[in-house]
């Protein structure tokens, strides 16, 4: 019979399966090797999140995870106010900032569409995301979501509502590989998948 974890260590496995792709035996594997081996890096890794959870907020512009109440993308003067480019995460966003294609705004979902998991429209707040791109002077929303299921409804799904409003929307190229998440593509396939943007 194996013998049970104290509750703390339990506590800690229990939070690091939250992580995404974290099972757990791999939380299991992470706890002890931090109460073990590296306690200075556990303590480290405990004052850095509670820190980013006390501070991080997010923007109240494009959404995105920022330290002050607009980000320094949505504040900067410099950006292309007729564009705006919605991703579903601050990742996918920093990967199109890496490309140096794209010079406009962003609004970020914090997510996607994903019905067997009970995330619906009304989760993920379209009607700020729509609210945004109908803002005047946005001639142009480019659905930058992911080239999987969940990515492609979402971009389906905002496309609809945004052409009822009468809004131009374009989907990134095929360019970026079916299936994948725009956090682990390079940005010269980014940037070439955003060059050659379609209408939707």
């Amino acid at each position: 019979m194996a013998t049970p974890h104290p509750v703390p260590i339990e506590a800690l496995i229990q939070a690091l399966k939250s992580l995404p792709g974290v099972g757990t035996r791999t939380a299991q594997r992470f706890a002890y090797h931090l109460l073990q081996h590296d306690r200075d890096a556990a303590a480290d890794l405990a004052i850095s999140l509670s820190q980013a959870l006390q501070r991080i907020q997010h923007c109240s512009r494009c959404n995105t995870l920022t330290e002050q109440a607009v980000c320094e993308t949505c504040a900067s003067p410099r950006r292309n106010a007729r564009q705006l480019c919605i991703v579903e995460s601050p990742a996918d966003q920093q990967m199109m900032e890496q490309t140096l294609a794209y010079q406009g705004f962003y609004y970020v979902l914090m997510g996607r569409l994903s019905p067997l998991d009970g995330v619906g429209p009304g989760d993920l707040q379209f009607e700020r995301a729509i609210a945004r791109a109908s803002e005047p002077g946005v001639d142009e929303v480019i659905l930058a979501t992911n080239f999987n299921p969940e990515g492609e409804a979402t971009a389906h799904y905002l496309g609809e509502a945004l052409r009822a409003r009468g809004i131009r929307v374009t989907r990134l190229a095929r360019g970026v590989p079916v299936g994948s998440e725009l956090e682990y593509v390079d940005p010269s396939t980014i940037a070439q998948a955003l060059r050659d943007r379609v209408s939707l």
